[in-house]
């Protein structure tokens, strides 16, 4: 019985084998991996060489008054562009504190997924661009009213700074 279990595992195992004519033929692999023919496109409207995707990863600790905290961000970027004057843009991020010494709450009100950017872009001429966007940003991450004159920097209006997170150590 044990002697044909071995023989047929032996018989299941594919091999391969290979002429000595072969050894001379260049084998070109990136033939073999890139198309040169377009993608069709997904039911017709989504077409995969028109989609872009980036990440990121940040890593950063601030202190600052006997406090401070650790922040890690992965950000995943991606971008579809419907034609050369129209494509529409999403990052997503996902956020991470791992060490505070603020308290818990403040771990647990940073921590989490954020759509940082949603965007539809159209270029419509070479001066003129209309972007519309949607942002959501943890507290205190993101452009500072130094950047933007009309930004309202929501991080030191947060109501977690109000309470006595700072006398809980």
């Amino acid at each position: 019985m044990k002697k044909f279990i071995y023989i047929f595992i032996l018989l299941s195992v594919p091999i391969f084998g290979q002429f000595k004519s072969d050894l001379d033929k260049n084998v070109d692999i990136k033939s073999g991996i890139l198309s040169s023919n377009p993608s069709p496109s997904l039911l017709g409207f989504f077409n995969p060489e028109n989609f872009f995707m980036n990440h990121s990863v940040g890593m950063s600790y601030t202190s600052g008054g006997g406090y401070g905290y650790a922040l890690g961000v992965y950000t995943n970027s991606m971008m579809y562009k419907f034609s050369d004057n129209i494509n529409i843009q999403a990052d997503v991020s996902l956020v991470n504190s791992p060490y505070s010494s603020l308290g818990n709450d403040f771990s647990k009100q940073i921590n989490g997924i954020y759509i940082t950017k949603a965007a539809l872009n159209y270029k419509i001429s070479d001066n003129t661009n209309l972007s519309i966007q949607y942002r959501q940003l943890p507290t205190g991450y993101g452009y500072g009213s130094y950047y933007n004159g009309f930004y309202n920097n929501s991080f030191w209006n947060n109501s977690f700074w109000s309470n006595d997170a700072f006398n809980e150590r």
